[in-house]
């Protein structure tokens, strides 16, 4: 078996390259952050397969000894999640959107950094979606950085966990998606779940640029239509 084709030395070149004239301070925060991204995409990337082992009938034994924890350990771990029927990039994009909460020092995930989370996920639906509808991706950022809460204090570490109106907008994707017929959550369908929490901040921002609910969800409708009509489809 051959290891990623990545290295130390890649890592630091890129962040050299992304931020040449920054102090070694500034750039031990964007690897910090890039750490934590690093490391969510791992365990997407393990629990991929976990799913997949599980499907194909493998006891939480076998994959312990796989993963080398004990079954308890490995059962308290990946036990299907709320985010077991969420695309790779809807996974990446809420990913993205605790990195935002990090990189704002909020030690909670809220509507504003999923909605800046999908934003930063170029290739998902909910982005083009957005980008259509206000204009540019910049519009949409400002209008949410506007409405971004003071900083809690400093960089929160390891895990951050949702506010309330996060886990509703959280739940609320996974009825949107029910409610259109599709079995899998999507970018489109989180972005459907902020606009669904009215009183949230990404719908407030999103009503500002006159996006709502009601005028979104044919759009996303459509556009996923059109997806699936197409051979091999891949959904956001």
């Amino acid at each position: 078996m051959s290891p990623l084709n990545v290295s130390l030395s890649d890592l630091i070149s890129r962040v050299d390259t992304d931020l040449p004239e920054a102090p070694a301070l500034t750039k031990i925060t964007e690897a910090q952050a890039r750490s934590h991204t690093l490391t969510a995409l791992g365990d997407q990337l393990v629990g991929h397969y976990v799913a997949q082992a599980k499907e194909e009938g493998a006891s939480w034994t076998e994959i312990g000894d796989a993963i080398g924890v004990s079954k308890q350990a490995a059962q308290q771990r990946w036990v299907p999640n709320i985010f077991s029927r969420y695309t790779d990039l809807a996974r990446h994009a809420v990913v993205l959107s605790q990195e935002s909460a990090r990189n704002y020092k909020h030690k909670h995930i809220g509507t504003e950094h999923l909605l800046l989370g999908l934003l930063d996920e170029p290739k998902g639906l909910a982005a083009r979606v957005l980008i259509a509808e206000a204009g540019s991706a910049d519009a949409v950022r400002q209008a949410v950085e506007q409405r971004m809460p003071a900083p809690d204090g400093k960089t929160p570490r390891g895990h951050i966990p949702f506010t309330d109106q996060g886990k509703r907008s959280i739940e609320q994707a996974a009825r949107q998606a029910a409610d259109l017929g599709h079995d899998f959550i999507g970018t489109e369908h989180l972005l459907l779940g902020l606009l669904a929490v009215a009183d949230g901040g990404a719908a407030v921002a999103l009503g500002a640029l006159g996006i709502d609910l009601a005028g979104a969800r044919p759009i996303v409708a459509t556009e996923v239509e059109n997806m699936l009509a197409q051979p091999r489809a891949n959904t956001d």
